[in-house]
C-alpha cells in the first residue's frame, strides 16, 4: 500500500492575530489542573453577595412599589405589608440556607425538586428557572434603560432599545471572560446603591420621628374606616393581594443556592453567609422603602417611579451654602438604582447557565451546555441566555410592564417545588427517628407563602400576559423530555454495541512487542471504553488489513461543569481516562497488536485533542489519525444540535496542520419494535 503523502500545513496568516484578539477580549486561558485556579475564580461571600444579590436588591426598585400601589387609598396597611415582606425574606432565606446544607454541590431548585420529588418535577423546576433567568436579564436591562432615559430629552428615546441591546452584549462579553471579573466591575455601583439607600431609609425614619404620632393616628382612623367599609375579611384580602403583588421583591434569593460551585471553600459556609447578607440587605431595603412611602405620604406620579418621588421628597431641598447637595444626592441615588437594575442581569447570566449545565448533565438539554470554555465559563449557556434575552427584548419592545408580568410567576414555581421537596424529605426522615418537626416547620411555612403568592399572581396576572410565561415554560418542559428521549434511544443503540464486546473472542493476555514509531501507526481518538471505540479499532483493521504495525490510543479527560469542583475531581477524571485507555491497550495487545496510549486533561475536547495529535505526529512520523463518529439511519436536523461534531472538527484542524485524518462512521440503527 502506498504511503500517505503529507500536505503542507495550511495555517492562515490571520490565525495568530485572531488568537491575540480573542485573548485581548476574553483573557488568557486558565489551567484547570492548577490548584491556584480555583481560588482565583471563586467568590468570597462579599463578592457572591454583589454578584448574586444585585438581583434581589434591585427588585426594591419595583417590588415594594407594586405592593404599595395595590393598597390604593388604604395605606394604613403599609406597616403590616412591610412586616409581611420582611418576614417572607427571612423565611425564604432561612429555608434556602437549609437547602444549601443538604445540597452543598449547588443546583438550586432544579436539583432539589429532581432529587426529592422525581425527575419530572425537576424538569418543571429547571425549565421555570431557565425562563425566569432569561426574564431576569431582560427586565433588569429594560428597567435600567427606562430609568436612565427618563432623565433624557424625548428626542433621545429612540436610542433606548439599541442601548439595551448594547448593554446586553457588554454583560455577555464580561461573563465570557469569567464570573469573578464581571462581578468586580459592578462592585462600585452596588456599594453606591447600598450607601445611598441606607441614607434614604435611615434618614426618613429618623427625620420623620416627630411625625410618627400623627401617622399612627392616621393609621388608626384608616383602620376603623377600612373595617367599616370592607370588613375584617375584606381588609385581610386587600393586604394579602398587595403582599402577593410584591412578589418580584423575593426573586433573587434562589440564585445563591444555585451558584454554590462558584463560591470559595468551604462552599456551604460561604453560601450561608452570602444568604445572610442578602436577607439582611433585602429585608432592610424593601421594608424600609415601604415604610418611607407611608411616612412621607408618597403617591404615584405620572412619568416617575415612586422611588424617584420618594428620593426627591426626602432630599431635593438640601443645600450646603449655595450648593444644591440634595439635587446631587437625588441624581446619584436614582442613577445607582438605574445602574443596579442593569447589573442585576448579572445574577441571571451567572445562575442561568449553571441551571442549564445541570440539566445538560442529566441529558435534558444538549450536553454542550455542560461544557466549559478555556476561561472556565459555560460559554454556550452565557451566549444562549444573552440571545434569548435579546429575543425577549425585541418581542416586547423592552416594555417593562409586560416583562414584569411574565417575570413574576416562574420563580415561585421553583420556590414552591423546592419547599415541597424539602417537606417530603423531612417527612421521610421522621422514620429515622431524627428531630424532623423543627426542621420541617420552616419549609412548611415557606411552601404556604410561596404557594399563596404563586396562586394569587397567576390569578391576577394571567390575562395581562402571565399566560405567555406558562406557555413558554410548558414548551421548554416538552422540549426537555424530547431531548432526554433522543439521548436514551442513542444510549440504547450504543448499549447494543457494548454487548457485542462480550461476544468478541479474545486470546489470553500475553506480551506484545512494543510500538515502533518508525513503522505505520494508527492513532485512534477514543472516549470511555465501549463499543464505539472498539468498533472503530476493528474498522481500521478491516479497511487497512496488515498495514498498521501498531496502535496508539488517544483520549482527552474533559472537565465540565459537573466535574469542575477542585483538583481532586480533576484527578478522578484523569484516573478514569487512564483506566479506559488501559482497557483499549489491553484489548489491542490481546489481538496481537503492539499498542500504547497518550492522554490530556482540559475543558475543550477539540483543542486538547488537536494539541495532543500534533505532539504525537512529531514522534510517530508515519501515523494516520482516526476518530469515530455516530451516524444515524435517518439523519434529522436535531442530531447535529444534540450530538457534537468533534470528530469532524478535529479532522479539519489536523488537515489544516498537514496531518492525515479520517472519520470512521459508526451507524446507529433504529431499534426494532418487539
Amino acid at each position: 500500500m502506498a504511503e500517505p503523502v503529507r500536505t503542507a500545513p495550511a495555517s492562515p496568516v490571520s490565525r495568530p492575530g485572531q488568537k491575540r484578539l480573542r485573548r485581548a477580549i476574553l483573557g488568557a486561558p486558565r489551567d484547570v489542573t492548577d490548584p491556584k485556579t480555583y481560588d482565583q475564580i471563586s467568590l468570597i461571600a462579599f463578592l457572591a453577595w454583589v454578584g448574586l444579590g444585585a438581583d434581589g436588591l434591585s427588585s426594591s426598585s419595583y417590588g415594594p412599589e407594586e405592593a404599595f400601589k395595590a393598597l390604593g387609598q388604604h395605606t394604613f396597611l403599609a406597616v403590616g405589608l412591610a412586616l409581611a415582606t420582611g418576614i417572607t425574606v427571612f423565611v425564604l432565606s432561612a429555608s434556602y440556607s437549609r437547602i444549601i446544607e443538604h445540597f452543598p454541590f449547588g443546583g438550586g431548585g432544579y436539583v432539589v425538586a429532581g432529587r426529592l420529588l422525581g425527575p419530572s418535577a425537576g424538569v418543571v423546576s429547571g425549565a421555570a428557572l431557565v425562563v425566569d433567568y432569561v426574564l431576569t436579564i431582560t427586565v433588569s436591562v429594560a428597567a435600567g434603560a427606562e430609568a436612565v432615559f427618563s432623565f433624557m430629552p424625548g428626542w433621545l428615546h429612540g436610542a433606548k432599545l439599541p442601548s439595551e441591546f448594547a448593554t446586553l452584549a457588554l454583560l455577555v462579553l464580561l461573563n465570557l471572560r469569567g464570573v469573578k471579573e464581571s462581578v468586580k466591575v459592578i462592585v462600585p455601583v452596588f456599594l453606591v446603591f447600598v450607601a445611598t439607600h441606607l441614607v434614604l431609609i435611615l434618614g426618613t425614619l429618623i427625620g420623620s420621628g416627630a411625625q410618627i404620632p400623627a401617622v399612627v393616628s392616621e393609621m388608626r382612623v384608616g383602620t376603623q374606616q377600612g373595617l367599616a367599609q370592607l370588613g375584617v375579611a375584606g381588609v385581610l384580602m386587600l393586604l394579602m393581594r398587595a403582599y402577593s403583588m410584591g412578589a418580584g421583591t423575593y426573586t433573587g434569593i434562589e440564585a445563591v443556592s444555585n451558584g454554590l460551585n462558584i463560591m470559595r471553600e468551604p462552599k456551604v459556609e460561604t453560601g450561608k453567609r452570602t444568604m445572610l447578607y442578602m436577607a439582611i440587605s433585602l429585608s432592610i431595603t424593601a421594608t424600609g422603602i415601604i415604610l418611607a412611602y407611608l411616612l412621607l405620604h408618597v403617591s404615584p406620579v405620572a412619568g416617575k417611579t415612586m422611588n424617584a418621588v420618594l428620593v426627591e421628597r426626602f432630599a431635593s431641598s438640601w443645600t450646603l451654602g449655595t450648593m444644591p447637595v440634595g439635587h446631587w444626592f437625588v441624581v446619584v441615588t436614582l442613577a445607582s438604582e438605574a445602574l443596579l437594575l442593569v447589573v442585576a442581569a448579572q445574577a441571571g447570566i451567572i445562575a442561568g447557565p449553571r441551571t442549564m449545565a445541570n440539566m445538560a448533565s442529566d441529558s435534558y438539554l444538549p450536553r454542550r451546555f455542560a461544557q466549559l470554555s478555556d476561561r472556565l465559563t459555560m460559554s454556550y449557556g452565557v451566549l444562549l441566555m444573552g440571545g434569548a434575552s435579546a429575543v425577549a427584548l425585541l418581542a416586547t419592545g423592552g416594555d417593562v410592564g409586560t416583562l414584569v408580568v411574565m417575570y413574576s410567576i416562574n420563580v415561585f414555581v421553583t420556590f414552591s417545588l423546592a419547599q415541597l421537596g424539602m417537606c417530603v424529605y423531612w417527612l421521610r426522615e421522621r422514620k429515622a427517628g431524627r428531630a424532623w418537626r423543627r426542621s420541617i416547620s420552616i419549609h412548611v411555612v415557606g411552601f404556604a407563602l410561596c404557594g399563596f403568592i404563586l396562586g394569587m399572581t397567576v390569578y391576577e396576572k394571567f390575562e395581562e400576559g402571565g399566560w405567555r410565561t406558562l406557555v413558554v415554560t410548558g414548551l421548554l418542559v416538552a422540549v426537555c423530555f424530547l431531548i432526554r428521549h433522543q439521548y436514551r434511544k442513542v444510549q440504547q443503540s450504543l448499549g447494543r454495541l457494548d454487548q457485542s464486546l462480550a461476544e468478541l473472542p479474545l486470546p489470553e493476555k500475553g506480551d506484545a512487542p512494543p510500538v515502533d514509531p518508525a513503522k505505520p501507526t494508527a492513532v485512534l481518538l477514543v472516549g470511555g471504553f465501549g463499543g464505539l471505540g472498539v468498533h472503530s479499532m476493528l474498522s481500521i483493521q478491516r479497511l487497512f488489513p496488515g498495514h498498521f504495525k501498531s496502535f496508539l490510543f488517544l483520549s482527552v479527560g474533559v472537565i465540565d461543569s459537573a466535574t469542575f469542583k477542585d483538583v481532586a475531581e480533576v484527578e478522578l477524571v484523569r484516573e478514569r481516562t487512564r483506566k479506559s485507555l488501559d482497557q483499549y491497550v489491553d484489548l489491542a495487545r490481546r489481538l496481537g497488536l503492539p499498542a500504547d496510549s497518550r492522554m490530556a486533561i482540559g475543558t475543550e475536547a477539540t483543542a486538547e485533542a488537536v494539541a495532543l495529535c500534533r505532539g504525537v505526529a512529531k514522534e510517530f512520523r508515519r501515523s494516520i489519525f482516526f476518530a469515530g463518529k455516530l451516524v444515524f439511519e435517518e439523519e434529522r436536523w436535531f442530531h447535529t444540535l444534540l450530538h457534537n461534531e468533534t470528530a469532524y472538527q478535529i479532522q479539519r484542524r489536523l488537515q489544516l496542520s498537514g496531518l492525515d485524518a479520517m472519520v470512521l462512521p459508526v451507524r446507529v440503527l433504529a431499534q426494532k419494535a418487539a
